[in-house]
C-alpha cells in the first residue's frame, strides 16, 4: 500500500488506539479487527454515526447492527438476558458469538441499531486490539464488516483499504484477523426456543450442548421470511395510515419531514441520504406515539440509498 492510499492507517498500537477512541467519540468511523473480520465500528448510540456506517458502506441493507462491548456487565445494560442467554454468554464471550435477544425499553442505544425490531445483537469480541478500543472509548460500538455493501468481507487492513478507501475515517491496522468468517449468531427466544441465525466458528453442537437441541439453523433463502427487517412489514408499521410524498401535513397528520420540508421530525434536513436511513425507524417510532391519528412523510428520492428507504416506507404504508 503506498504512503498516498494508507494515509488513514495507523498501527493498532496505544497511539493509534487512543487516536481511534477519539474519531469514534467525535461521531467517526474506524475499521477495526475483530477475531472475525474487520469491523466498521461507530458509537451505537448516536443515529448520525450509524447514518456514518451506511455511508461508508453505500447503502444500508437494514439488517440489525451488531453491537459490540466490552463484557457480559455491559451487554446488560442494554438487553434482556435470561438464564439461557447468560449461560451462552458465560460459555463463549469473549468470543465469535452474536445473541440476539430482547431489547431493554430504555437501552441507550440509536434506533438504528435495531432495524425496527424489538431485538438486540450483541458480541463480546476477543481480539485485543477491538477490546482496547471499546475500553478506551468507553461506548458500545456497531460493527458491521468493513467493506462495500455486497462486497467479500474484509480480513486485512489492505482489504479495507481496497474497499472503502477514505470512506472509513480511520484504519487500525492489527493484522490479519484469525477466523476470518463472522460470528455465529443465535437468537434465544422468549418462548424457550433458539435459532442459528448465521452459522459461524461456534458450532451448533456446542450450542446445543448448553441449550438443548432446540435449534433451527436457517439457510440463506428463509432467513429473510423468518428474521430479516427487509422482508418483515409489519416491523414498520406505525400502527396508523401513512400518506408518502407529502409536501406537506393536514392538521390530523404527524409530517416526517426530509430536506426543505421540514416536519414535526426531520430524515435529515440537509437532504443526506445516509442521515435519513439511520433516523428512519426513531422517526417512525417518534410518529406512532404522538398524538395525531395519521403519520404523512415527506418525499425521499428514489435513487441510490433513496430506493431502500421508499421501500420501507411503502410497507409502512401499505
Amino acid at each position: 500500500m503506498t504512503a498516498s492510499k494508507a494515509q488513514n492507517t495507523r498501527m493498532a498500537d496505544a497511539a493509534g488506539i487512543a487516536e481511534a477512541a477519539t474519531v469514534i467519540a467525535a461521531g467517526g468511523t474506524v475499521a477495526v479487527p475483530t477475531e472475525t473480520v474487520y469491523g466498521l465500528a461507530a458509537r451505537a448510540d448516536d443515529d448520525l454515526a450509524v447514518a456514518g456506517i451506511y455511508r461508508a458502506k453505500g447503502r444500508p441493507d437494514f439488517n440489525p447492527l451488531i453491537v459490540h462491548v466490552p463484557d457480559l456487565a455491559a451487554a446488560q445494560n442494554f438487553a434482556v438476558f435470561d438464564a439461557r442467554a447468560q449461560k451462552l454468554a458465560e460459555a463463549f464471550w469473549p468470543g465469535a458469538l452474536t445473541l440476539v435477544l430482547p431489547r431493554r425499553a430504555d437501552a441507550p442505544l440509536a434506533a438504528a441499531v435495531s432495524a425496527g425490531l424489538p431485538t438486540v445483537a450483541l458480541r463480546c469480541p476477543a481480539h485485543p486490539v477491538m477490546q482496547a478500543l471499546l475500553r478506551a472509548s468507553g461506548l458500545p460500538l456497531a460493527a458491521p464488516s468493513a467493506n462495500r455493501s455486497g462486497g467479500v468481507s474484509p480480513t486485512s487492513a489492505a482489504h479495507v483499504l481496497a474497499s472503502l478507501g477514505d470512506r472509513v475515517g480511520l484504519i487500525l491496522d492489527g493484522g490479519e484477523t484469525e477466523q476470518g468468517i463472522e460470528s455465529t449468531i443465535v437468537a434465544v427466544r422468549p418462548d424457550g426456543g433458539w435459532q442459528i441465525l448465521r452459522p459461524g466458528p461456534i458450532e451448533e453442537a456446542r450450542i446445543s450442548a448448553i441449550l438443548g437441541d432446540q435449534a433451527a439453523v436457517l439457510t440463506p433463502s428463509d432467513a429473510a421470511a423468518i428474521e430479516a427487517p427487509g422482508q418483515l412489514a409489519s416491523h414498520y408499521a406505525p400502527g396508523k395510515p401513512v400518506r408518502l410524498e407529502a409536501e406537506g401535513a393536514a392538521p390530523d397528520e404527524f409530517l416526517i419531514g426530509f430536506g426543505n420540508v421540514p416536519g414535526e421530525v426531520s430524515l435529515s434536513p440537509s437532504g443526506d441520504l445516509a442521515e435519513a436511513a439511520a433516523r428512519l425507524y426513531a422517526a417512525l417510532h417518534a410518529a406512532a406515539a404522538a398524538p395525531q391519528p395519521r403519520i404523512a412523510v415527506a418525499p425521499v428520492p428514489h435513487s441510490g440509498i433513496g430506493v431502500a428507504i421508499n421501500d420501507r416506507l411503502g410497507r409502512a404504508a401499505a
